[in-house]
C-alpha cells in the first residue's frame, strides 16, 4: 500500500482515490491549480509513483532484449519509454526510462513497481544486473517546465508527442499540430526525505490538474487506457515506446504483424463532452453509437479551457464523424469525437503514402 504523501498535510489538500491514492487530488481550487500547472508555475506531487532501479554493467543491453524499445545505447540523462509485452503483444508494463550512467531508473504506476521488480528478477539469469524496488525511498514531482533550481536532480522528460527514432505515428495530425506539444512534461526524482524541502515555496497542483492536461494531450496511461487485451497500436504508443527495427523481444511478432499487415481492433479517441450538465461521467462508462455499445470511457477530466473532456477506447469500425453518447447510469452525455488513432492505422505494407486518412 502506498504511504500517504506528507504534502497531504497542506491546507485544503483532498486525497485522490484509486490509482492516485496517497497524493492530493487537489488543494481546494482544481481549475486554478490546473492553470498554474499548465503555465509552469505550479508543480504536482507524484510521490505515489513506483520507482524501480536496474544497476550493473549489463543493465541497458539486458533491458534492450526484454523490451519494445531500443535502449542499449541510452546516454546518461537521456529519456525514453519502454513496454514489456506478453507473448501476444499485450502491454504488461509501461516504464518511463532514464539512466544516470551507472543505474537505469524506471518510473511506473504505483501498482506496477512490485510485480515489475519481481518479473525483472526472474529474468536476470547470470547477467550482471541488480534490480531494486526503491519506491519507498524516492518520490516523483511533475512539472510542465524544466525547473532550473532542480538542475542537480535526475529528470525524465516525456518524449510524447514526438515520434522517437524507430517509432511510428498512427495519428491523422502531423507532429507539429499535435495537442501534446502544449504539454511538455518533466518528472523529477527526489529522495523521499527531501520532498517537502524541495517543493517549499512552490505552488502545488493536485493530480486532477495533471490528469486534465494529460487527457488534453491525448497521452495514454497504463491502468487507465489499458486492459488485459491492449496492444500498443491501439493507443498510438508506437510513437514513443516501440522501436520497429530493433532485435527480437517478447511480443514483437504481434507488433510487426498488426503494423505491417493488419489493423488494431480498437482505437483511442478524444471526446469533447456536452458541458451543459453539472456532472462528469465516470471512467468505465460505456460509449454508445446509437443503441450499440462501441467502447468504454477510460479517463475523464474537467479542462480549464475546453470544459469536460475524456479519452475512450472504441471499436476501429466506428465512423470518425459519428456523434457518440457516454452513458453513466441513466445519464447520457453527448460526445463529439476527435481522432487520436486513425481508423485505417496499420497495414503499412503496400500503403501508397505515409499519411493516414481522417476527417480533418
Amino acid at each position: 500500500m502506498t504511504t500517504p504523501s506528507p504534502l497531504l498535510s497542506r491546507p485544503g489538500a483532498v486525497e485522490a482515490a484509486g490509482s492516485d491514492a496517497g497524493v492530493a487530488a487537489h488543494y481546494g481550487e482544481p481549475l486554478r491549480e490546473q492553470r498554474a500547472l499548465a503555465a509552469g508555475t505550479a508543480v504536482v506531487d507524484l510521490s505515489h509513483r513506483g520507482v524501480v532501479t536496474v544497476a550493473g554493467p549489463d543493465r541497458l543491453s539486458w533491458l534492450n532484449t526484454l523490451s519494445s524499445q531500443q535502449v542499449a545505447g541510452l546516454q546518461p540523462g537521456e529519456s525514453s519509454e519502454l513496454l514489456l509485452l506478453s507473448v501476444q503483444g499485450r502491454i504488461d508494463f509501461d516504464a518511463r526510462v532514464i539512466d544516470d550512467g551507472a543505474t537505469t531508473w524506471l518510473i511506473v504506476e504505483a501498482a506496477e513497481a512490485p510485480p515489475l521488480a519481481e518479473f525483472l528478477n526472474r529474468m536476470k539469469f547470470m547477467l550482471r544486473v541488480e534490480i531494486t524496488d526503491v519506491s519507498a525511498e524516492w518520490s516523483v514531482i511533475g512539472s510542465t517546465r524544466a525547473v532550473p533550481e532542480w538542475s542537480g536532480l535526475l529528470v525524465w522528460q516525456d518524449p510524447w508527442p514526438h515520434v522517437a527514432t524507430g517509432g511510428y505515428s498512427y495519428a491523422t495530425v502531423s507532429e507539429e499540430n499535435h495537442p501534446g506539444l502544449e504539454r511538455p512534461w518533466f518528472e523529477y526524482l527526489v529522495p523521499a526525505v527531501d520532498l517537502e524541502r524541495t517543493v517549499e515555496g512552490r505552488p502545488l497542483a493536485g493530480v486532477l490538474a495533471a490528469e486534465a492536461l494529460r487527457v488534453a494531450a491525448w497521452r495514454p496511461r497504463i491502468g487507465a487506457e489499458t486492459d488485459d487485451k491492449t496492444i500498443p497500436h491501439e493507443l498510438d504508443l508506437l510513437r514513443t515506446a516501440v522501436h520497429l527495427a530493433k532485435g527480437c523481444y517478447k511480443g514483437q511478432e504481434t507488433i510487426a504483424r498488426v503494423h505491417n499487415l493488419g489493423h488494431p481492433p480498437r482505437r483511442l479517441v478524444f471526446l469533447q463532452l456536452d458541458g451543459s450538465q453539472h456532472t462528469l461521467p465516470q471512467a468505465g462508462s460505456p460509449v454508445l453509437a446509437g443503441e450499440r455499445k462501441v467502447g468504454t470511457v477510460t479517463s475523464v477530466a474537467q479542462h480549464y479551457e475546453m470544459g469536460p473532456v475524456a479519452l475512450a477506447v472504441i471499436k476501429r469500425s466506428v465512423a470518425p464523424d459519428e456523434i457518440l453518447t457516454v452513458l453513466d447510469g441513466d445519464e447520457p452525455y453527448p460526445a463529439g469525437q476527435e481522432l487520436i488513432v486513425a481508423p485505417d492505422a496499420g497495414q503499412v505494407v503496400g500503403r501508397q503514402s505515409g499519411f493516414l486518412r481522417g476527417p480533418r
